[in-house]
């Protein structure tokens, strides 16, 4: 941490040092002469299913930036994309940069969740309900995930918008900086929009997947529920009669043709029953 500039808080070196893996929420503040933040850019990962979010914390003064990157475990490291081509900017604007790509990583969160709700909607009915359920969780924890981080970076976009920083200096984002800023909190407003109808279609889809769910019990019970009356109804008439075969066969068959009557014309009446409502 030599890099750092002189006075910086205990509490900021801590984080700053904290291992990755430590989840960290977006926030920014301004100390005087230095600003800190601590921002997560996110990274779709469609092969694995998962999102992966990195940890990126800067420390900014009028002339020197500090950011420290921190690559999670097995993971990609995070591409200063936005600083490879930046040449002779003021370090306000190059603060601008790295937060704005980390909002634009939000929309590419937001292409993948939308993917992926788009494969369980087609597969919802042909996969096994194990499979839809863990889907659906894994998916409701990522959009949990991302909406807590986005909202936390808008918030933080605002706060540099709005000039609530507590900086004795003015100079470290001047006008056309803070301009640029409320660009990139309309783009986080945006991703938190569209996170929002992410998770309402997610709902809807878990919702959907209940119905089918409860449809099929009630075709089972249906089934079973004939079943049991085409077995009950004989069994009744069999029952009242006391049927023997070795006592009917010496005192007469009527009786049993009189049960086996009964028998089958009230299963007859059973199916056609079933049938119309049905459920055969």
């Amino acid at each position: 941490m030599e890099a750092l500039p002189k006075g910086v808080d205990d509490r900021i070196v801590d984080v700053l040092a904290a291992k990755s893996g430590e989840r960290q929420r977006p926030w920014l503040e301004g100390h005087g002469d230095y600003v800190f933040a601590v921002l997560v850019a996110m990274a779709p990962i469609p092969e694995e299913d998962r999102i992966e979010s990195q940890e990126i914390d800067l420390v900014a003064t009028a002339d020197r930036l500090v950011v420290v990157r921190k690559t999670p475990p097995e993971g990609e490291p995070w591409h200063h994309r936005c600083l490879e081509t930046a040449k002779d900017v003021g370090v306000g604007q190059l603060v601008f940069r790295v937060i704005d790509d980390v909002a634009q990583s939000y929309l590419e969160v937001v292409d993948s969740v939308d993917a992926e709700i788009d494969e369980l909607e087609d597969n919802i009915d042909g996969w096994p309900s194990l499979r839809v359920r863990r889907r659906i969780a894994d998916l409701r924890h990522d959009l949990i995930h991302a909406r807590r981080t986005v909202g936390a970076t808008r918030g933080a976009v605002r706060r540099i918008r709005d000039r609530t920083l507590d900086l004795d200096d003015d100079t470290l984002f001047p006008d056309e900086v803070e301009r640029e800023f409320a660009d990139t909190y309309e783009t986080l407003f945006r991703a938190g929009e569209e996170l929002d109808v992410a998770r309402e279609l997610l709902v809807s889809s878990r919702d959907y997947h209940q119905s089918r769910i409860a449809e099929s019990q009630n075709e089972v019970a249906k089934k079973l529920t004939v079943i049991a009356s085409l077995v009950l109804v004989p069994s009744f008439v069999v029952g009242f009669y006391g049927q023997n075969f070795v006592d009917q066969f010496d005192t007469g068959y009527w009786t049993i043709g009189v049960s086996a009557g009964l028998i089958l014309v009230s299963t007859a009446i059973q199916l056609v029953i079933f049938r119309w409502r049905r459920w055969i």
